[in-house]
């Protein structure tokens, strides 16, 4: 699955600056279709709050005595209410299974569907099946118990047949709908979203990633729409079905393949194609879109992507076809269907008169990330959920390497280091992370298995997957990959398996590791967190130990293995740190330097003008290199180190895109020295362009967005005239938008932030408006960067009506209110206050719960608006600042509110227990940690962080 929860890269560094584009969502639950209740007294309901027993129907995991081959599934779903206006569909279905061991008890997932008819049973070995005795719904575990009445043989195979109705409801998950309106008329999408365990809510079936089988899926649909599903078309006839004039599309059967990949889709949806050596490309979306031309990126990209993987994999692709669809309404980034990949409007749609460069990024490297997944995942697939890291970090490894091939001037290869390396330090670093693979036990109920869907499976999962390619050349790694997918196609694997194939790859290149695959990996595996690495420039002595944001926490789950201390002397010191340093800096992650003495390395960065500086790191010092001594520096030096780095910091993307975002929401007084810094770049791109032309290259056009981004959040007057000169001209002539695609984000959040009521409104009748999902999204985040608290607050409750904004993007707009220095205690007042509300209609499963967890508290350092503070003692406030953006108000830093805020985060966790926090659990215990670390880093820092901003130098 893609990312469901994107930063924007282009105004993510400032804290008071919204990280726009944020992709995120949250599920909802289905109401309640009591009227539609099957009438069948024989199939009887538990009491979902029984006390658990040791009975196979109250485990979370399916006995192993049955194994399902084949599925025959025909669905039909209404695209129009009934009389008491729900959205249903019917369906049927059959499963063929064989018998394992003995036994009396068929149990197979079925979540929120209502039996129309009694299930039937039939023999397939020239016998008669057993009689079913009684059925029993387990709405707590999702089954669907059928008791017989004499055992099962084991080494038949039977047919199970069963009739059904459940909701189309608008939750995304499951068989759902997604509605959206054009030319007026509003239009409704039958469509799936399966992964993890919502594949029971379209058929009963036996939902677990290690039971494949082949699918054979027929779809009845209005006349007027197209069908899709995973297999190529077979047979399309018009029939009659209880009255009513049906199309029925048939598709040939699917490869042998885990539930969670099925896909099927109604709509009335057009599409663009291509053939490449017979293989069909199609890219799928609402008729305007495809119209426009929005397609057209994507299909360009696809083919060579695919054929790309082909090489890289040794594996043909699989299927037929290809197809890809965007969806007005997704709950992820994009699924990776096999065969019908399904996508956010955001991740496949591009225009290119209103989309900007950053979208194009996100859209190349989500079709990588999903086409990866087509053999790593879908005919290679892991046993079981907590394995899931290797599913998804190796397809957000690879991703770059696939959007390489295809736009290879872009250098996007590097940007892994930013967009997942670094960002995954931050939450490793925390005691309440957790290794990359858990025991099946651990993971078990859905919630448990949607929490395993974050930052440390796909980051850190795609850094050590990266890590492991570079130790064993990429050539060795790649060898060991295509024997291991030969091996286990159409297969479930535990991650061990992948080792023991690079390990026979090691073995067959002749190369000499120090110990094996699997004993190296296992650390990194195994056990959470990462080392610190620790060289005493003077004696040439190494150590390591585990990182923590704070020291003094113990780990939630210590490791059997140990950072064990390792010992290197060198005879002369200076010549190791010049033949070394670099090398160690990319080996140990994070690597300390202990040293009385200047080195060479600051004093480059301390000699002449900016410029001057830069020009020199840039010829000595690769830029991935350059990322991370910054990143470094400013987790484990004292502060004064790297603030005189970051006197550079202004003129490279790569550089300033790193630490300064992670520490900018703890050191807000880096405003108005990161304002003097930029004032630089922001005159540079002035004078050379005068913000008219688009630079040329792919990181050069970051650069001039965050030049934009950082000279308005710092409040200097000449970036604040341009843009609200631009954001006005908009305004008085709204059929014609004169600013630059790349900088939309940039300007429509600072003009908003500089406005009020009319800017706000104005860029709200335009959100409506907008047919490019793109620019939808700018518009939304941009809005969160107002500075009148009503507006922010009238904002927040728009986010519980799903007219206003969709459900899928709730999660993301909260958060951009919460990234808001203004707006971030109305956001966390705004959640604990209808927490029970959001928990329970949005749903605990879903994927951004612990995203809105994070988001709204990733702020609970000190910095607040002043009337949130203003009745706590004056001697408080240790610094304050004008800060433009907030039109002349006072933000303070509070050093008493910082405990307030942590018992207001304990008191949230132990109220709301009763009704729980889901796949966000784990987020409130991160979140606690987080803010205890940032209590104690403003207690450590401030005074000396507080002298150098008085004197920098």
């Amino acid at each position: 699955m893609g990312k469901g929860f994107y930063i924007s890269k282009t105004v993510g560094i400032v804290g008071i600056v919204l990280a726009a584009g944020a992709l995120a969502t949250i599920t909802a639950l289905p109401v309640v279709y009591s009227q539609e209740k099957s009438k069948n007294n024989e199939v009887k309901s538990t009491d979902p709050t029984m006390a658990p027993s040791n009975e196979p129907w109250d485990q979370w995991r399916l006995p192993q005595t049955l194994s399902p081959k084949i599925y025959n599934i025909t669905l039909w779903p209404r695209l129009q209410p009934d009389p008491t206006g729900l959205y249903i569909f019917t369906g049927l279905s059959s499963v063929v299974f064989r018998c394992v061991e003995k036994t009396n008890l068929i149990l197979i997932h079925s979540n929120k569907l209502n039996m129309t008819k009694h299930p039937t049973l039939i023999g397939l070995g020239g016998k008669p099946a057993p009689t079913i005795e009684s059925i029993v719904m387990h709405t707590k575990t999702q089954y669907m118990a059928i008791h017989l009445k004499e055992e099962l043989t084991a080494g038949e195979s039977y047919e199970l047949y069963t009739e059904f109705l459940g909701e189309l409801s608008d939750d995304l998950g499951g068989f759902y709908r997604s509605e959206y309106y054009e030319n007026g008329i509003k239009k409704v999408v039958a469509t799936t979203q399966m992964q993890a365990t919502d594949a029971r809510k379209a058929f009963p079936c036996f939902d677990e990633p290690a039971m494949k089988a082949v699918f054979h899926i027929t779809l009845n649909h209005d006349p007027a729409t197209v069908a899709l599903s995973n297999g190529v078309v077979i047979d399309e006839v018009n029939i009659t079905v209880d009255d009513t004039l049906v199309t029925r599309t048939t598709f040939a059967p699917t490869e042998v393949m885990s539930t969670y990949l099925l896909a099927f889709i109604v709509s009335d949806f057009i599409f663009i194609e291509q053939d490449i050596e017979n293989l069909q490309i199609r890219i799928f979306a609402r008729q305007e879109a495809i119209n426009a031309g929005q397609g057209e990126y994507a299909l360009s990209v696809t083919g060579p992507i695919l054929k790309f993987f082909e090489k890289y994999y040794n594996v043909p692709y699989p299927l037929p076809k290809s197809d890809q669809i965007a969806l007005p309404d997704f709950n992820a980034g994009a699924m990776e269907n096999w065969g019908l990949i399904t996508y956010r409007e955001t991740a496949l749609l591009y225009d290119e008169e209103i989309s900007s460069n950053e979208n194009k990024e996100r859209i190349i490297t989500v079709i990588s990330h999903e086409l990866a997944h087509q053999w790593f995942g879908n005919l290679v697939t892991v046993r079981w959920w907590n394995d899931l890291w290797l599913n998804e970090g190796f397809a957000t490894y690879v991703e770059y390497l696939g959007a390489d091939e295809a736009e290879p001037d872009w250098n996007i290869k590097d940007l892994i280091v930013l967009n997942d390396v670094h960002k995954v330090f931050a939450i490793d670093a925390l005691a309440s992370s957790h290794p990359l693979s858990s025991k099946e036990e651990e993971i078990q109920r859905p919630e448990q298995i949607t929490e395993m869907f974050d930052t440390i499976s796909y980051s850190k999962g795609a850094s050590v997957l990266r890590m492991l390619s570079t130790f064993l050349t990429e050539k060795v790694f790649t060898q060991g990959l295509q024997t291991y997918l030969d091996h286990f196609k159409f297969n479930n694997t535990v991650y061990t398996d992948l080792w023991e194939h690079l390990q026979k790859a090691v073995d067959s290149s002749g190369t000499t590791l120090p110990k094996t695959v699997q004993e190296i990996m296992g650390r990194w595996i195994l056990q959470m967190g990462f080392p610190v690495v620790t060289i005493n420039t003077a004696t040439g002595q190494i150590t390591q130990e585990h990182f923590l944001l704070d020291p003094e926490t113990e780990p939630d789950r210590p490791s059997e293995f140990k950072y064990v201390k390792k010992y290197f002397e060198e005879k002369n010191p200076k010549n190791f740190i010049t033949k070394y340093l670099l090398l160690i800096s990319i080996k140990a992650q994070f690597t300390r330097y202990e040293t009385e003495d200047t080195t060479g390395l600051t004093m480059m960065m301390k000699t002449g003008n900016a410029y001057l500086m830069f020009s020199r790191l840039q010829d000595s010092i690769p830029v991935i290199n350059r990322a991370q001594i910054i990143d470094d520096a400013f987790n484990l030096a004292n502060f004064q180190s790297p603030l005189k780095w970051s006197t550079c910091l202004c003129l490279e993307y790569f550089i300033m895109s790193t630490q300064l975002s992670l520490n900018y929401h703890i050191i807000s007084y880096l405003q108005t020295y990161v304002g003097n810094q930029v004032k630089n770049l922001f005159d540079y791109f002035t004078r050379l362009t005068n913000w008219e032309d688009v630079p040329p290259g792919h990181t050069d056009q970051y650069n001039q967005v965050n030049a934009l981004t950082v000279a308005c959040s710092t409040g200097l007057e000449a970036c604040m005239t341009l843009v609200k000169t631009w954001f006005q001209q908009w305004m008085e002539n709204p059929n014609v938008n004169p600013i630059k695609a790349n900088l939309r984000s940039a300007v429509y959040c600072s003009a908003i932030a500089a406005g009020g009521e009319k800017e706000w409104n104005f860029a709200w009748e335009m959100f409506e408006k907008a047919t490019v999902a793109s620019e939808k999204d700018k518009l939304r985040a941009a809005m969160a960067c107002a500075t009148e608290p009503w507006l922010l607050n009238r904002y927040l409750k728009y986010t519980l009506d799903p007219e206003k904004i969709r459900k899928q993007d709730a999660t993301s707009t909260i958060i951009s209110i919460a990234s808001n220095v203004v707006g971030q205690p109305l956001a966390w007042d705004f959640v604990r206050a209808n927490w029970e509300y959001i928990f329970n209609q949005y749903g605990g499963g879903s994927f951004s719960f612990s995203n809105l967890i994070n988001g709204v508290t990733n702020r609970f350092s000190t910095e607040f608006e002043l009337q949130q503070v203003c009745d706590l003692p004056q001697d408080c406030f240790i610094y304050f600042f004008d800060c433009h953006l907030v039109q002349q108000k006072l933000i303070f830093e509070c050093l008493i509110y910082v405990p307030v805020l942590k018992t207001q985060l304990i008191q949230f966790r132990d109220d709301y227990a009763h009704i729980g926090f889901g796949s966000g659990t784990l987020a409130i215990q991160q979140s606690i940690e987080r803010t205890t670390a940032n209590i104690k880093w403003v207690e450590k820092n401030q005074k000396a962080v507080l002298e150098w901003f008085k004197n920098p130098s």
